[in-house]
């Protein structure tokens, strides 16, 4: 009788999806291999049930504001201490990782997608397209990120939603250069050949057969930026640009915090750790991931 590790181990695959299943086993052995690769990923699991259970988590209201304990210190009660509006700065941070969440998870969706067909069309096409759309992107590429970021919310107003619409604004270059490196290795493959003979237009070819071989790269990608989509959010958050108040954003606490920041330390100190650790995750979830996923 064979075994499940058996099945997906085997040099002799009966089926695609026998053969898919053993790929995908074997990438988790290597990366299970690697220990700050399961840390991160320890980090970026935590940090989902965390936003998922944040009311069964925080024991206070995050919006709750109490005058008479105001700057309280961390003890049994407030494990984190207060902040100048006597709200629980735990509970504030653990609802704040919901925030974060979602603005990660839009900022990748809106991106992701764009980057992607960017910049295989402009691989695979060449000539004057692939010209035209690497200077856009080259000029996006010119301004440091939160610069951009910064002038784009400016415009827009500030709001959670403009933030996440800035910040996506200026995050999908890198994923058209990626995209387009790896387009211009496979449109030289001889199974691009093969179905160009067949009669395959240009669009099918890239949507069907150049943009999946770009995904894993896309998602190594996706993943090792998540940790700057977070910093540019809170430095957003900090200057008054992202999330408003009454919104726990961790970037907004360390700002209503900066004050007191020698006489109260918890205040923003920790919504500092919290930022530190969740991109600490993500950038060894994608160092494992890029080490697991690349091919070379």
């Amino acid at each position: 009788m064979t075994t499940w590790t058996e099945y997906l181990t085997t040099d002799s695959p009966q089926s695609r999806r026998q053969a898919r299943l053993g790929q995908l086993y074997r990438q988790w052995l290597a990366f299970r291999r690697n220990r700050l690769a399961v840390i991160g990923l320890g980090i970026v699991v935590a940090l989902l049930l965390v936003a998922a259970f944040a009311p069964l988590i925080a024991p206070f209201d995050p919006l709750a504001q109490n005058l008479d304990r105001r700057l309280m210190p961390p003890s049994a009660v407030n494990w984190f201490g207060t902040d100048s509006l006597g709200r629980d700065i735990f509970s504030r941070i653990v609802h704040g990782a919901r925030v974060t969440l979602v603005i990660v998870i839009m900022v990748v969706i809106m991106v992701g997608p764009v980057g992607l067909l960017i910049g295989a069309t402009s691989g695979y096409l060449g000539g004057w397209v692939d010209r035209a759309l690497m200077r856009v992107t080259d000029i996006f590429l010119a301004f440091p990120r939160l610069v951009l970021a910064l002038a784009f919310v400016a415009a827009l107003g500030p709001g959670l939603e403009n933030a996440v619409i800035a910040i996506a604004i200026t995050a999908w270059p890198p994923y058209a250069r990626v995209a387009r490196a790896e387009t211009l290795i496979i449109r030289q493959q001889d199974y691009i050949a093969a179905v160009r003979l067949q009669g395959a237009s240009q669009w099918r070819i890239v949507w069907k057969h150049v943009v999946p071989l770009c995904l894993p790269s896309l998602i190594v990608r996706t993943t090792l930026d998540m940790a700057g989509i977070i910093l540019t959010a809170a430095g957003l958050g900090f200057l008054g640009l992202g999330a408003q108040p009454p919104i726990p954003e961790w970037g907004a606490m360390i700002s209503a915090g900066r004050e007191q920041i020698f006489d109260q330390w918890w205040v923003a100190t920790f919504p500092g750790v919290a930022i530190c650790i969740v991109a600490l995750g993500f950038n060894l979830l994608g160092d494992g991931l890029r080490d697991v996923m690349d091919a070379r």
